[in-house]
């Protein structure tokens, strides 16, 4: 259960908020700076590439360089195809996870390396596995990790993380953390610039920051809910599942990140889509078990002690449309066909990186307070 009484007590929040989880939202325009100074100060932005890799591989653990991947997927897929290198093993720990290039990877490609940690030494046998195929290699990660060593032992590009201006938070959510995946992308979108690959020039990421700082003022733990998107968004959630559907190529990334965050934060489930592909595959959702009305009149059930059932929700998120074609009418017909609500973000005007930085914040911000007011609440 949620305890919306939470979200409008801001000292309460903080109480709470032990993991310093809203700080690191607050701060993602920090970390972008600090971030594109970092990527500055390791020469990516004097570099004077040859020409475009043909392929780009992204490699990393956790929900971060998930996200980092996929981010880089929808910024670069039409210059260049993305792969994200998924890890195996026995366990999610960095001693257990390996990651092993593909066949066809070689000279012409291009090996991206996130992570938060930089001690898996599975991401060091990658590197020197690239390295012997003659794969350029660059990776983000801490200034002080094994990782580091190893790259530049390849003769490979290491790019230090930027670090969280007030210290670091508790490094066990930190790569689900709203702070963490700015710091491990920013200087990834910067390298992708110099190869010509994205469109992100310093004032780009100037403006990142920029509208990350507005975000964070409209979704501060001071603002009350009836003003503040991400608390709104939040207290919609509560005891819901979210079916996230997103339309536009910032919002795909952004809406995956989201179920995601969600999972990792706040232990809830979230099914995210793209329209208008999401209507078949979530319309059975709106009218079974997880409808509005499908709540059974069961004479017997104790509706104290019993939780309330899960009943969907629909949040579309969407960048702004452009050349009028959408498939949001078609879905708000179907939710509120099936008496679903549905949620809307929608950023304001800007580049692709503004609107993709602003949804990314508001989202982010909610999944924070979801964790904190539904543990508060439980």
């Amino acid at each position: 259960m949620l305890d919306e009484s939470l979200l409008d007590a801001p000292d309460a929040l903080a109480r709470a908020d032990r993991r310093d989880l809203l700080r690191g939202a607050a701060e993602a325009g920090a970390r972008v700076r600090s971030a594109a100074r970092h990527a500055a100060e390791a020469g990516i932005t004097e570099l004077k590439p040859e020409g475009r890799p043909r392929a780009v591989l992204v490699a990393g653990p956790g929900t971060a360089a998930t996200g980092v991947a996929d981010l880089i997927t929808a910024l670069a897929g039409a210059s260049a195809p993305v792969t994200r290198i998924r890890p195996s093993g026995v366990a999610p720990a960095p001693g257990a996870l390996r990651w092993t290039l593909p066949g066809w990877a070689g000279s012409v490609d291009l090996l991206l390396i996130a992570t938060a940690d930089g001690s898996e030494p599975g991401l060091a046998l990658l590197a020197e596995q690239a390295y012997r195929r003659g794969c350029t290699v660059v990776a983000v990660a801490p200034l002080r990790s094994p990782l580091r060593e190893a790259v530049h032992g390849v003769h490979g590009l290491v790019v230090p993380m930027a670090t969280a201006p007030h210290g670091e938070y508790d490094a066990e959510t930190s790569a689900a953390g709203p702070g963490t995946l700015w710091a491990l992308f920013t200087p990834l979108l910067a390298l992708l610039d110099r190869v010509g690959l994205v469109t992100a020039p310093a004032e780009a990421l100037q403006a990142v920051a920029d509208r990350l700082d507005r975000t964070a003022e409209r979704c501060g733990p001071a603002v009350a809910t009836y003003g503040n998107p991400a608390k709104t968004l939040a207290a919609e959630l509560a005891d819901s599942l979210p079916l996230i559907w997103t339309e536009g190529d910032a919002a795909g990334p952004v809406g995956r990140r989201f179920a995601a965050v969600l999972a990792e934060l706040s232990g809830r489930p979230a099914l995210a889509a793209a329209l208008p592909e999401a209507l078949p595959a979530h319309g059975g959702l709106l009218a079974g078990a997880f409808a509005a009305g499908a709540d059974p009149d069961d004479f017997f059930r104790d509706r104290v002690e019993e939780p309330e059932p899960l009943h969907a929700r629909v949040v579309l998120l969407r960048d702004r449309p452009v050349g009028g074609l959408s498939a949001a009418p078609a879905a708000r017909e179907l939710a509120l066909g099936h008496d679903t609500a549905i949620s809307e973000l929608e950023p304001e005007e800007g580049s692709t990186l503004e609107s993709l930085a602003e949804l990314l914040a508001v989202t982010d911000f909610a999944a924070v307070y979801l964790a904190l007011a539904s543990r508060a609440g439980a």
